[in-house]
């Protein structure tokens, strides 16, 4: 089996149910089938809609597997059948399905297909975009409707190929409206609440969107391993450099409006930290504002560490597949550029290739400093410049200098050659400094120092005169040359410093997961990849540097500089913190559920010490004063005594059965029988007990629903018990049941106080009596059983204001006809 090829994956991913991705699925497979391909349908979901089963007309179906389960009888797919079938092409249908439970069976559909895509078939499938892991929450958020059954994204996103299955908002409630999506009685409810013109857009933009990231993906992974450096214009990303001055917001504008003309354009900032002088004048707080402005834009923020801004820029505009690049134009005057050459704008122009870029004028151009920054490094142009500029500058003084014999004394000379030394330690150095003393010294003596013409010196004075300015310049020359690399220095320590800044506010704002700081990481060194692993690898094409105990963050790409690899240290350093304290949580976590259970155990006892022997108690006194002999009983005290036992015999079951059947709900055992379920032979028996209650509504139109019934009768009777004693004297309960959208509500209404204004998020918690003052009414369970058990039956219960004050409990139930096949209950942590 395992020299099988593993088959391909195809998905049809929908917005919602009905936009004909089964359809679609079968579509195809015909078409194959004419090709000659070897096709069998494996499951397909038709929901009674003719034309999608007339599509399965000439196909080979595979009988599907019936499965008993808890007194109900569900269809699955026969995987093994399919299996020992060995197509070359399968059909299944509802991807994200959740398996009857038995017979060793996965317990979801996407697992069976991973077997048949191991034993080498090609699998066709199906998805709706709410049924994806990711998008679980917003969906629910967007539609009202939770999401029971999942796939996860990374599952989906393996597939060889996606295919969307797309319908305008109007063209699917059209279609609804023609009843070609639901049976007819279901239209009208379907339309008003999922399948809203907002519902539908939301949704469709949900996968188009999806469906866009994924493609994304692809194409940079495909650039990637092709090693393709050119920029493809797929979609339009804007990148826009920030130096950390006050033009910086002028930028982001211009840079975010660019975007904003293509529709799905990306806007990115990113800021440049050099080891060099060039980050020495960044404004933090400019920098940290402008991030805020870039990402109330919608945009993202970046921070790169970079020897060369401009070839950095570019790397990682390249990168990030970028289309434009948004600069402003130099602050530098045009003294200052025509002295030190051009500037990073021009390089970054003459580097760009195809990607445009956009030079954008601002109120601080050429209103710069004198002296730019990128004169303050000993560059291989200045190592060479500066020895040359020792030798030619005295020279050429001394060429300006004789033509001026005479007007100028001795003094000024030796100043003014004094001067270029100066100039010379500042282009190239100490040593650049020492050849320029040492030839004006030599060309002082021999011009302008008695006699001229001769390296003599007759004249003391003169002598200590020369020997004098020497020293001075040596000294001036090593001062500067000192001061620029002490200058070089702090630069380096600024840039180190604002790109830990930079990382540790993303962690604090972000709360950013480890495999985020390993991109962070990546992208700031601008390596090829970043991981964390347990030992240090032996290639010599990574670097690995100690994060923590016993983890090393490894980056394979290029060499970092001795001034990188501190900061990569630092790095290394947030990284390993990250990774203590996600252990940290995850002890944490595994902590609160003993604290919550400790806490629930003496919330119990101290319940139990009271409400259980209060019933006891008075069961047991009527049953001991009714075997005393030394009292005569008339026939209606033996009565009342017998009633009194009998009532306390029952609520002490209550009790116990509710004890009972909330540990069951914690442990996650409790057992189920869910079967369509009449209203009319649950309420009769459930408000058996409250006199007080009365039902409204036509409980002989109400469809069945799915529930177990002995539970169902449990719930409303917790939540009629619970109305009845917050309702006001000769204050009836009402409760009212109705359909709609496939499924029921059961509403439980009261004309109490309602809840306080904090109680809503404790109203379901065990053992609270919210509001009561009677502390011999209850455990404080009833409400905390009856949500448990709802949502142990795929229901819900929801609290509302009842207009005019009071309490109303919705119980939300599916519909017999309209449910799903059973799932296994999950643990309900806290009965809630």
């Amino acid at each position: 089996m395992n020299d099988v090829p593993r088959g391909r994956l195809k998905v049809y991913l929908g917005a919602a149910p009905g936009v004909g991705k089964t359809y679609r699925m079968l579509d195809e497979a015909r078409r194959r089938a004419s090709r000659g391909a070897d096709v069998v349908v494996g499951f397909a979901e038709c929901h009674g809609r003719p034309l999608t089963e007339a599509m399965t007309d000439g196909l080979e179906v595979v009988e599907r597997l019936r499965c008993g389960y808890r007194g109900g009888e569900f269809e699955e797919m026969d995987v093994a059948a399919v299996l020992a079938r060995r197509p070359r092409v399968a059909i299944v249908d509802e991807f994200a399905h959740t398996n009857i439970p038995g017979d060793g069976r996965h317990p979801k559909r996407w697992q069976d297909v991973e077997d048949l895509l191991a034993a080498g078939t090609d699998v066709i499938t199906a998805v709706n975009i709410q049924h994806l892991e990711s998008l679980k929450d917003v969906v629910e958020k967007i539609t009202g409707v939770p999401q029971h059954e999942t796939v996860p994204d990374e599952v989906v996103r393996k597939a060889e190929q996606i295919e969307v299955v797309d319908i305008p908002p109007e063209g699917l409630r059209r279609r609804m409206a023609h009843g070609n999506i639901y049976a007819p009685e279901k239209v009208d409810a379907a339309l008003a609440n999922y399948f809203r013109p907002g519902n539908l857009t939301a949704l469709r933009q949900l996968a188009l969107l999806w469906v866009a990231d994924r493609v994304d993906e692809a194409l940079q992974s495909y650039r990637a391993e092709h090693a393709i450096g050119g920029v493809w214009e797929t979609r339009e990303r804007v990148v826009v450099a920030l130096t950390g001055g006050p033009e910086g917001d002028t930028l982001v504008r211009r840079a975010a409006r660019i975007a904003d003309r293509s529709a799905g354009g990306d806007l990115l900032a990113v800021h440049v930290a050099r080891s060099d002088g060039l980050a020495a004048g960044v404004s933090h707080a400019s920098l940290a504002r402008q991030r805020r402005l870039v990402e109330d834009l919608g945009g993202s923020y970046h921070s790169v560490v970079g020897d060369d801004v401009a070839t950095a820029l570019v790397d990682f505009a390249r990168a990030e597949n970028a289309t434009q690049l948004v600069l402003g134009t130099s602050r530098r005057g045009r003294l200052e550029r025509f002295l030190t050459g051009p500037g990073t704008g021009e390089t970054v122009t003459a580097l760009s290739g195809d990607i445009d870029v956009h030079r954008v004028t601002h109120e601080r151009a050429g209103r710069g400093t004198l002296l730019p920054s990128r004169r303050r490094t000993l560059s291989t142009r200045r190592l060479v410049a500066g020895p040359v500029a020792g030798l030619v500058l005295p020279v050429l003084l001394t060429v300006a200098l004789a033509q001026v014999r005479g007007t100028v004394n001795l003094t000024s000379e030796a100043l003014l050659f004094l001067l270029a030394v100066v100039g010379v330690a500042c282009i190239g150095g100490v040593t650049s400094a020492v050849i320029a003393s040492v030839t004006a010294s030599l060309l002082l003596n021999y011009w302008f120092i008695p006699p001229i013409g001769q390296f003599t010196l007759d004249d003391p004075n003169a002598l200590l005169a020369l020997g004098v300015f020497a020293v001075v310049a040596a000294v001036v020359a090593a001062v500067v040359d000192r001061s620029l690399r002490l200058s070089r220095r702090a630069a380096r320590a600024t840039a180190e410093a604002e790109t830990m800044s930079s990382l540790a506010g993303s962690i604090v704002r972000g709360g950013q997961t480890i495999p985020a700081l390993l991109e962070r990481t990546r992208e700031t060194f601008g390596m090829n990849s970043a991981e964390l692993v347990d030992e240090p690898p032996d290639g010599a094409d990574a670097t690995a540097v100690p994060a923590g105990p016993g983890n090393y963050l490894v980056l394979r790409g290029r060499t970092p500089s001795s001034s990188e690899r501190r900061v990569l240290a630092a790095f290394a350093a947030h990284v390993g913190s990250a990774v203590e304290r996600a252990r940290l949580a995850q002890a944490a976590a595994e902590v609160e559920p003993v604290r919550a259970a400790d806490r629930m155990r003496t919330a119990l006892l101290r319940a139990v010490g009271h409400d259980l022997r209060t019933p006891l108690a008075a069961g047991w006194a009527a049953v001991t004063s009714l075997r005393s002999r030394e009292v005569e009983f008339t026939p209606e005290d033996r009565d009342e005594l017998l009633a009194t036992a009998e009532e306390s015999m029952a609520r002490l079951s209550r009790l116990v059965d509710n004890l009972l059947d909330l540990s069951r709900l914690e442990a996650g055992v409790l057992t189920l029988n869910l079967r369509a379920t009449v209203l009319e032979e649950v309420l009769p028996t459930a408000l058996a007990d409250t006199p007080a209650a009365e039902v409204h509504g036509e409980l002989e139109d109400m469809p069945p629903l799915l529930a177990d019934p002995p539970l169902l009768e449990r719930v409303i009777a917790n939540l009629v018990g619970n109305a009845a004693r917050h309702s006001p004297p000769g204050t009836p309960v009402l409760v009212t049941a109705s359909a709609l959208a496939g499924r029921a509500e059961l509403r439980v209404i009261d004309r109490g106080p309602g809840l306080p204004a904090n109680g809503r998020d404790r109203l379901f918690e065990p053992f609270q009596r919210l509001g009561d003052t009677d502390n011999t009414t209850g455990l404080g369970l009833g409400l905390a059983l009856a949500r448990g058990l709802t949502e142990a039956m795929d229901g819900t219960l929801t609290p509302e204001d009842t207009p005019g004050g009071g309490l109303t409990m919705v119980v939300s139930l599916p519909l017999a006809d309209r449910a799903q096949p059973f799932r296994t209950p999950q643990r309900v942590g806290g009965a809630t």
